[in-house]
């Protein structure tokens, strides 16, 4: 376990020692659990304790200097520290980071329920019963190739030279499942399923095989679609992915890095449709990795990105928020340039704006492609332009009847999806990366495979 209040005493004595002013530290550890089978065998169990430790001194000159080791002895640390002074002399002086003025005030409490380690031969046995009654659901199933148990205990700590302490422990348990489905004749089919918790018996693991099995099931029946212009229904997770490829429009790093669709004049801009919202909620209850800190110490709290579909507010860490004149959010990693990201998005309708056409019901729909998931993110999305062009899974919808589309790419621009919203179908689910309804998108380009 990490010892706050010992880090900063080492730490506030060696600075002394150095001659060092300001500084800070930020430091993880945890053990981590995992087992993986194939058909009926184990193929592969881990085991493995982490540490990690990174240092950042500045210079009179108010350049930074940054190191980073897995020892938390005062030994490794005085070497750290006098490596991030000594690296200091090349630190940037155009944009240099400083401490978080906010890094001090107080966190509100997060409370989380935490779960011991489970033995790993439990594990196991819990994964090859889940694979076996994967592969029973149905004939044409013929492997998993793709499968995960695991856990994790761990604990983060940031301390500096304004006296903050942070300290925050956590537990976390992951299970997914992908089924491969074969039939003669046929190409290869596949879907799958995730499911996070507090710790791997909490997990559901029946929800977990039923919803692997369903979707790849689903997929068995396929045919080509014509290529097209389509009025488009994405899951939660397909539209949450959308999202957060094109996360830059709400990155003040990024804005100001010249890579996001957004500039310094964009807040209050009408983004979306009225009836949107958009939220980044790092402490959300349904967040297994909520946290109550950032990377620079910088309290986490609920920041709406997308007001009644105008650009309510930029992501920030120190360095951000200081060319902007505003506080920092809570989105900060630490380095010797920052970065900036987003935590756990939750889309919702406006309060008090409805949800856009009430009789839109994917069950009944005709004609419309249902998107359950988008692949290959990293190569189909160009982020600073706003265009994608991504392949999916998913359904063309008939008569409420759905169909398995063989091989398709959905185009579009992120700019203009936000505009053709037209519902927010049935209630938010929460998913392993943020809370979202499904979302109904008029005319996006559908192309088919020739």
């Amino acid at each position: 376990m990490l010892d706050t209040q010992h880090l900063y005493d080492s730490m506030a004595r060696l600075a002394r020692e150095a001659g060092i002013s300001q500084w800070d530290l930020g430091a993880a550890c945890g053990t981590d659990l995992s087992v993986q089978v194939d058909r009926g065998e184990a193929k592969q169990l881990k085991g493995a304790q982490r540490s990690a430790v990174t240092v950042r001194a500045w210079n009179d000159a108010g350049r930074v200097g940054i190191t980073s080791c897995t020892d938390f002895s005062a030994a490794g640390l005085a070497l750290a520290l006098a490596g991030a002074r000594d690296a200091s002399a090349f630190g940037d002086l155009e944009e240099p980071p400083a401490l978080s003025p906010r890094s001090t005030e107080a966190t509100e409490p997060l409370e989380r329920p935490r779960f011991p380690l489970q033995p790993i031969q439990g594990m196991l046995s819990t994964l090859l019963a889940a694979e076996r009654q994967l592969l029973d659901c149905h004939g044409a199933i013929g492997t998993v190739p793709y499968n995960g148990l695991s856990e994790r205990n761990g604990e983060r700590v940031y301390v500096n030279s304004l006296g903050a302490q942070r300290h925050q422990r956590s537990s976390s348990a992951s299970l997914y499942l992908y089924a491969r489905a074969e039939q003669t004749g046929r190409k290869p089919r596949s879907a799958g399923a995730v499911r996070l918790a507090y710790g791997s018996a909490e997990l559901d693991v029946a929800g977990c095989i039923a919803e692997a099995a369903e979707l790849t099931i689903s997929h068995l029946d396929y045919a080509p679609i014509d290529t097209g212009s389509y009025t488009c229904v994405f899951s939660p997770e397909a539209f949450l992915d959308l999202i957060g490829a094109f996360s830059n429009i709400f990155n003040a790093r990024s804005v100001l890095d010249g890579l996001s669709l957004s500039n310094r004049d964009s807040l209050g801009e009408l983004l979306a449709v009225p009836f949107l919202s958009l939220w980044d909620d790092p402490r959300h209850p349904g967040s297994i990795g909520a946290s109550s800190f950032d990377g620079e110490g910088t309290p986490t709290a609920r920041l709406p990105l997308i007001e009644a579909g105008h650009l309510a507010n930029f992501l920030h860490s120190e360095a951000t928020a200081r060319q902007f004149g505003v506080a920092p959010t809570g989105h900060a990693g630490m380095g010797a340039k920052v970065s900036v990201g987003p935590d756990w998005f939750v889309i919702g309708a406006t309060p008090g704006a409805g949800s856009g056409d009430s009789s839109l019901d994917r069950h009944g729909a005709d004609g419309v492609v249902w998107i359950d998931s988008l692949s290959a993110l990293h190569a189909g999305v160009k982020a600073s332009q706003g265009s994608f062009s991504l392949p999916f899974d998913g359904w063309l919808l008939k008569g409420g009847e759905r169909r398995s589309i063989e091989a398709a790419t959905v185009a579009g621009d992120i700019r203009t999806v936000l505009r053709s919203i037209l519902a927010l179908e049935g209630e938010a689910k929460l998913t392993p990366d943020g809370v979202c309804p499904h979302v109904w998108v008029e005319g996006l380009s559908i192309t088919g495979e020739a």
